[in-house]
């Protein structure tokens, strides 16, 4: 998989100070509230950055998992989302959530996960991605929580995917375009 790289964007090391400074942000943000907190992982591609974040974060929390689609197995927006996999929770009064997500760059997908969960009566909704491609907002949106703005490059690795491969790469990668082209 490596050889498919065009170059590392960012090292393991580097994701480890970047989730270790989102934790702390979230922790001193979440610390005093007397509402439980719920991480909503937007998955796939979350997954590890999820995983790596809450194991940072030392306050009561639920876990939800969404699947939401907005790739076909390309490297362009569909411009349709879908709701593939819902919360349990249908009411969401006096909870806090948190969305973790692993990049945003249209903003569509965020936004409009936000307000699904506002309008479900949630107490707030803060939004937290492991990387933000602001060039690319097709929507206003801003993450409260990022890790790393990025060029517009085409990236995998740390659950992000191209047609499901490179997930497991213990880093992000630019991928070459001659894989994707």
């Amino acid at each position: 998989m490596n050889k498919d790289l065009s170059k590392i964007l960012i090292t393991e090391q580097e994701i480890d100070v970047i989730t270790t400074r989102l934790a702390q942000q979230i922790t001193n943000d979440y610390k005093d509230s007397d509402k439980p907190l719920i991480m909503v992982i937007i998955l796939k591609g979350s997954i590890n950055f999820a995983s790596d974040l809450m194991r940072k974060i030392p306050l009561p929390m639920k876990i939800e998992f969404m699947k939401v689609s907005s790739y076909g197995a390309g490297t362009k927006q569909s411009g349709e989302i879908k709701v593939q996999l819902d919360l349990n929770i249908d009411n969401l009064e006096n909870y806090d959530i948190l969305i973790i997500e692993d990049i945003v760059d249209s903003g569509r997908t965020l936004s409009r996960l936000t307000q699904l969960l506002y309008g479900r009566c949630a107490e707030s909704v803060k939004t937290c991605t492991l990387l933000d491609k602001p060039s690319r907002r097709e929507v206003e949106f801003t993450p409260d929580y990022c890790g790393q703005t990025i060029p517009d490059e085409f990236v995998v690795g740390y659950g992000l995917d191209y047609a499901e491969k490179y997930r497991n790469l213990p880093y992000v990668g630019v991928l070459d375009p001659k894989i994707y082209s």
